[in-house]
C-alpha cells in the first residue's frame, strides 16, 4: 500500500468514525435510547459482578420476600411490576432452585404465600455486597447528589403507583 492509499484509507476511517459519532449523538436525543443503553450496561455489569444464574428481578424478589415474608404471589408481582404469567414463572423457577418456599395462603386457599428458604436467605446475603458493587460501578462517575437526582428522574419516568 502506498502512502497515498494509506492516506485515503485514514480519511475513509475518519469519516466512518465521524458518521458513527453523529449517529450516537442523534440517538442521545432520545430518552428511550439512553434508557435502553443504560439497561444494557446494567445487565453487562450484573453478569460480570453478580450472577448469570440469578437475575436482577430475582434478586429484587429475594429482597422483597426478606422484608415482607408471607406475601402472596400477586403482591410480589405488583411490587416487581410484572404480570401474572411472568411472576408465576419467576416464582416457579425460584422454588425449583430452592430459593423460595410456596405454601397455601391460610386466608385465600386459591392463592400462595411465599417465604425465603434457608438457601434463599444465604444466597441473598452472598449477593448483597455484589449488588452494591454493581451500584458503585454504574454510578462511579456521579456525585452523591447526582445519584439521588438520577433515581428521582428515573422514578418520574415510571407510571404512578395505584
Amino acid at each position: 500500500m502506498t502512502g497515498f492509499d494509506t492516506a485515503k484509507l485514514a480519511i475513509k476511517l475518519d469519516k466512518h468514525a465521524e458518521k458513527r459519532a453523529d449517529e450516537a449523538e442523534a440517538l442521545a436525543r432520545f430518552t428511550g435510547s439512553l434508557v435502553r443503553r443504560a439497561q444494557q450496561r446494567h445487565v453487562a455489569v450484573w453478569l460480570s459482578e453478580v450472577s448469570a444464574e440469578i437475575t436482577s428481578v430475582q434478586y429484587a424478589a429475594l429482597e422483597i420476600l426478606h422484608d415482607r415474608p408471607g406475601i402472596n404471589q400477586r403482591q410480589l408481582g405488583d411490587d416487581l411490576d410484572v404480570d401474572r404469567s411472568t411472576i408465576a414463572d419467576l416464582v416457579a423457577r425460584m422454588v425449583r432452585n430452592d430459593l423460595v418456599r410456596r405454601t397455601d395462603d391460610p386466608i385465600d386457599k386459591r392463592s400462595y404465600v411465599l417465604f425465603l428458604t434457608a438457601s434463599g436467605k444465604k444466597q441473598l446475603a452472598a449477593l448483597r455486597p455484589r449488588v452494591e458493587e454493581v451500584e458503585r460501578i454504574l454510578t462511579a462517575r456521579l456525585a452523591a447528589e447526582e445519584v439521588l437526582q438520577l433515581r428521582r428522574l428515573l422514578l418520574a419516568l415510571l407510571p404512578p403507583q395505584v
